[in-house]
């Protein structure tokens, strides 16, 4: 820290409680001067030679009183008793806590050339402008002291010379950066570039570009937003870095949770910070502040009541960058006369925000970059598809969530965002375990959201277990696993051809299967159109796989593993029937183990039937 030393003499002041200032001398004192609370018994001389304002207050109150008052004098006694030691001659140390101060006093005092030559406002000028000026740390120290002695400071133009000192340096090439490195942060080897005469090479690599940014981060609100706004007009600040600067501040001073009890004017302070903070984000909405950053800037201005205009900006800002949020940062908490544990109604407006904005980009993309762009927005749609399906599993937990708001959320999402749909599927299951009065008919709008093929085998093997499920989606998870697998079989067996995989209709004949007897059973799979081809194996690779199956499907439920045995021997039979055909052989080649053949030979060979 810097600091001058005035005068020579040595301090002769001394104090008599805490309400009286003297000065030990030979001579008797003259004039009594009353600053505040503080009376402080001196001579005339020696202020009256230094300070005009002092000659007038003399003046004035003639030889009849030797008492003067200071009416609001800036600094209070403290201020004035530096003025009057300087005035006396004694020694008096200005450093960045007390100059602003003494500046002010003296000001107020008119300490000024005209009345002596070298006087104390001259000295203190030329300290600031040499010495604090010129240093980061003493800038700041000094900004700080300046709210306390407002207008003063203002007037006297520190403020403004205080900011544009800090914002110019902010900018300057961290290489260039010789200063003791952030006030609060250290070097990367903490403390040993002077002791151990580490090259200098090695400090500047170790200084990034946000090397000031948790500095400021003391200054009040006010004074902060006029730094930041100086740093951003002269226009060489990165709009990360800006951000970053924002996002250190908000941790600085905004709770990590925010309790309605909180005081009115506390919230009123949060209020204003919120306001402030979303006013110096970056121009260019796309950059600079991370989607978490703006979603916790979010919650709070929605807690506190900001202004709908900042909260727009807000908005606008997520919807640009909403695949790069996570799923705790998109539980922004309901507001009466919502009665949900979420603001659901917030995240579906942001998400389509996100989508018309990445419409309106693809259309708008050139055909020579068309692939490397369209690349690109599939892994962001990806990531969107992702986040919002872990959205969904944590909002499932809220009993007073309706099924329409988590229908439409889901659905909001385009098909290509979910190349696998385990995440819906889970959101489902839970919504299903914490909604227990929902009817048939809502289950199966709700189930009907995802799709089956898209589940991984452990997905599908929960989902074959699941009793809250609708026996049709059941259905429908078994027999695609059966064709997934018969489909993988065939692969192996015909390697050097292309081959076909089945497609299913999922319609609502499927509600069908659920009979008991085996007959519309078969009904249902001539209707899908299996092709023949699709379970034609090799025998050893079948028997490996019905041992498999069978013990597969000894896990399953009661329900599931009927609903399984039904589809298997109706696939198994077919393919027996066809075989015998073909072959004239007694065995077919799909022939399973004996224990399958006991319980589903006979039966399969007595409905022999052809698929068209």
């Amino acid at each position: 820290m810097k600091f001058m030393k005035l005068g020579s003499k040595p301090d002769a002041f001394q104090a008599d409680g805490k309400s009286l200032r003297y000065v030990a001398s030979e001579l008797a004192t003259d004039v009594i001067i009353n600053v505040g609370e503080v009376k402080f018994n001196l001579h005339k001389f020696p202020l009256l030679s230094k300070s005009n304002h002092l000659q007038k207050l003399v003046s004035k109150a003639g030889e009849n009183s030797d008492e003067i008052d200071m009416v609001d004098f800036p600094g209070g006694p403290k201020a004035f008793e530096i003025c009057a030691k300087f005035c006396y001659g004694m020694i008096v140390t200005l450093n960045a806590y007390n100059v602003v101060a003494a500046r002010c006093a003296a000001e107020y005092l008119e300490m000024t050339e005209d009345v002596d030559r070298g006087n104390l406002i001259f000295k203190i000028e030329v300290f600031l402008n040499s010495s604090i000026f010129r240093s980061w740390k003493d800038s700041i120290i000094v900004l700080q002291t300046t709210k306390s002695l407002l207008p003063w400071s203002e007037d006297l133009k520190i403020v403004g010379r205080c900011i544009d000192s800090i914002a110019s340096k902010t900018s300057v090439d961290p290489a260039s950066i010789t200063w003791s490195y952030t006030y609060n942060r250290k070097l990367s080897v903490p403390d040993k570039i002077v002791e151990e005469g580490i090259n200098f090479r090695e400090k500047i690599e170790s200084v990034p570009k946000d090397w000031w940014v948790e500095d400021i981060c003391e200054l009040d609100i006010d004074l902060y937003k006029r730094v930041m706004i100086t740093v951003k007009s002269k226009g060489r600040m990165d709009g990360k870095v800006i951000g970053e600067a924002l996002k250190t501040y908000a941790v600085r001073w905004l709770p990590d949770s925010f309790d309605d009890s909180v005081s009115d004017a506390r919230t009123w302070r949060y209020k204003y910070l919120v306001e402030t903070l979303i006013c110096l984000l970056p121009p260019d909405k796309g950059v600079g502040c991370s989607c978490s950053f703006l979603l916790k800037l979010l919650k709070f201005a929605i807690l506190v009541g900001v202004n709908d205009s900042p909260r727009e900006d807000l908005v606008k800002r997520i919807s640009l960058k909403l695949h790069e949020a996570s799923v705790k940062d998109l539980l922004v908490p309901a507001r009466p006369p919502q009665n949900t544990l979420y603001d659901v109604e917030l995240i579906q407006c942001i998400v389509n925000r996100y989508l018309m904005h990445e419409k309106y980009n693809q259309d708008e993309k050139n055909e020579a970059n068309g692939d490397f762009i369209l690349g690109h927005e599939h892994v962001t749609l990806m990531n969107l598809g992702k986040l919002i399906d872990g959205y969904l599993a944590e909002i499932a937990h809220d009993p007073n969530l309706t099924i329409a708001s988590f229908i439409d959320l889901s659905r909001s999402i385009p098909d290509s965002a979910r190349p696998i749909q385990d995440g819906l599927y889970k959101a489902i299951d839970i919504y299903l375990k914490e909604h227990l009065s929902l009817t048939k008919a809502e289950k199966k709008k709700i189930c009907g959201l995802m799709d089956v093929k898209k589940l991984t085998m452990e997905a599908s093997m929960h989902a074959a277990q699941n009793e809250r499920l609708p026996l049709r989606v059941v259905v429908q998870v078994l027999f695609f696993e059966q064709v997934r697998a018969a489909s993988g079989v065939q692969a192996l067996n015909n390697n050097a051809r292309d081959t076909s995989n089945s497609t299913t209709n999922t319609d609502e004949e499927w509600e069908k299967t659920a009979a008991d007897d085996n007959k519309s059973l078969k009904k249902q799979m001539s209707r899908m159109k299996i092709k023949e081809e699709d379970f034609r194996k090799n025998g050893k690779l079948l028997k490996k796989n019905s041992k498999s199956t069978k013990n597969g499907v000894q896990l399953l439920p009661s329900r599931s593993r009927r609903i399984f045995d039904r589809l298997w021997v109706v696939g198994r039979g077919h393919v027996e029937n066809r075989s015998s055909e073909t072959s004239g052989s007694s065995q077919s080649p799909t022939s399973v183990a004996p224990g399958d053949t006991k319980s589903f030979g006979s039966s399969s060979r007595q409905r022999r039937h052809s698929i068209s």
